[in-house]
């Protein structure tokens, strides 16, 4: 099966995530482990691949990748509330 990379990318939120995760001074690895600690298996090379768009994002993720960069679902999709 061939997933579809708009702009050769895997996912929208990548670049999203790497830029709130800098802004809130996290390390990729600070972040992984925000979000193991709320129930997700998530490794810091996984973070790496979705910020730079080498891997697919499950929706189930975005809620935990929202959650431990306190922002919202809709703003890592690039969607206006």
């Amino acid at each position: 099966m061939k997933i579809y990379k708009p702009e050769g990318r895997c996912n929208v939120s990548g670049e999203v995530v790497r830029e709130t995760r800098e802004r809130a001074h996290l390390s990729q690895e600070q972040l992984a482990a925000r979000i193991q600690l709320a129930g997700l298996s998530i490794t810091q090379k996984a973070i790496s691949r979705i910020e730079t768009g080498d891997r697919v994002v499950a929706d189930y993720e975005l809620e935990y990748l929202a959650d431990a960069l306190g922002v919202t679902v809709n703003y890592l999709l690039k969607r206006t509330e």
